[in-house]
């Protein structure tokens, strides 16, 4: 799967870029950007022109304008085709994002949401707005100051954690900080262990206290948060990778590929060989099944 790296052809300020999205197509014109790929640095993009789809972690969001998306390091997407919508494109390097701790937090929030539809509403003009003095500030020439725009950005992703999270169960907030604690922990520890009581241990809190916070914040068991965060780096490297279903399950921490085919099709309706040609559009050989 293609994969890019933080490489504009212009960088007044080492860390970021703001462009147009019709101008990211003309740069990258091999058809790379169409098909799955990911990427190593955070991607904004507020749609003003246009319509159609865009892909990230393998959930299609219908783009119109007002449609705002987030795609972070590690996410695969795939773009529509060229021409099809246009707006401000956003790009800056984890490393860039310092100015405050919440914005870090944001940044580094892995069950985020990546789209939001904003329509012509009060938080559309804002966002507008913000990005609008980024771009400014960014192609002032040969004095663009890296603090201002880091604190722009900062200001950009607190108000966009302030927008509705549609189709959450819960109020991530409302764990509080036992599941401020526990939510980092999936990302670090998801390839070593599943089990509740191993969070639990690590972070000194009983299951309960945990099972508790997460239904709060997310209505969903510990358990449930994290077999989701498995099972997103089991489709991820299903996709992107030609690793055998073997060696994914062990990188996973599957003692037995029957066991991880179990579970990916407990959780996703799809063995992982069918999600894997699902996604490469390949097809399945006469009696395989894995």
């Amino acid at each position: 799967m293609p994969g890019f790296t933080f490489n504009p052809p212009s960088a007044p300020v080492p860390g970021m870029e703001i462009t147009e999205l019709s101008a990211l197509h003309r740069r990258v014109a091999d058809g790379s950007l169409q098909r799955v790929h990911r990427a190593d640095f955070h991607s904004l993009t507020l749609i003003t022109k246009g319509s159609a789809e865009h892909t990230v972690d393998f959930v299609a969001y219908s783009c119109r304008p007002g449609t705002l998306l987030w795609v972070r390091p590690g996410q695969v997407q795939r773009f529509a085709e060229p021409g099809r919508m246009n707006g401000t494109h956003l790009l800056f390097t984890p490393a860039f994002l310092e100015a405050t701790a919440a914005a870090s937090r944001l940044a580094d929030d892995w069950s985020a949401p990546s789209c939001w539809q904003l329509g012509t509403s009060s938080d559309y003009a804002t966002l507008c707005a913000l990005l609008a003095r980024l771009h400014a500030e960014y192609g002032r020439p040969d004095d663009a100051s890296r603090e201002i725009l880091r604190l722009l950005l900062a200001a950009l992703l607190l108000h966009i954690d302030r927008l509705p999270r549609h189709g959450a169960p819960a109020d991530p907030q409302a764990g509080g900080e036992v599941y401020a604690r526990f939510h980092a922990e999936p990302e670090r520890s998801y390839a070593t262990t599943r089990r509740a009581e191993d969070y639990a241990d690590r972070l000194d809190y009983t299951v309960k206290t945990l099972t508790r916070a997460c239904q709060a914040a997310t209505g969903r068991s510990v358990k449930h948060v994290i077999d989701t965060r498995v099972t997103l780096q089991a489709q991820r490297l299903l996709a992107h990778t030609d690793e055998p279903v073997a060696t994914i399950a062990r990188r996973l921490g599957f003692s037995e590929p029957t066991n991880f085919g179990k579970f990916f099709t407990r959780h996703t309706g799809s063995s992982p060989g069918d999600f894997r040609r699902a996604q490469q559009g390949i097809a399945a050989p006469p009696g395989e099944d894995n």
